[in-house]
């Protein structure tokens, strides 16, 4: 079988990417995760792969090894995050207050606080 690494996964979307060993990108989706748990980005694998409609398709996922120490040395330090939070926290009341007032956000800032959001949850989530 081969082997690889995760390249990126959405654990909501349940699906994402394996690099093989031969340098393939390999399309996987959730159901074919033998864990049944989330793809980390650097974890080790094991796959089947099988031709696709859109082109190779990981099969019967086994994940060989945890995700690498290093993406928790990149974590920001507690007291930084504290204030990154606060100033979250602040940034998504005043959508709020919008919102009460029948107001959403123009399309640049909503997909700003989108991308803010995104960033903060990569921070928390490693």
């Amino acid at each position: 079988m081969p082997t690889g690494q995760v390249k990126w996964y959405d654990d909501e979307k349940k699906f994402g990417f394996l690099t093989s060993d031969d340098g393939a990108d390999v399309f996987v989706h959730g159901t074919s995760v033998a864990s049944g748990g989330p793809l980390k980005p650097g974890q080790r694998v094991e796959f089947g792969v099988a031709d696709g409609k859109r082109g190779l398709q990981a099969l019967a996922v086994t994940v060989l090894d945890a995700p690498p120490s290093v993406v928790k040395a990149k974590r920001k330090p507690a007291e930084d995050m504290a204030i990154i939070i606060e100033d979250v926290i602040k940034l998504l009341d005043g959508v709020s207050n919008n919102l009460r007032r029948g107001k959403y956000p123009n399309d640049a800032a909503a997909a700003k606080v989108a991308a803010v959001l995104r960033a903060v949850a990569s921070d928390l989530d490693v």
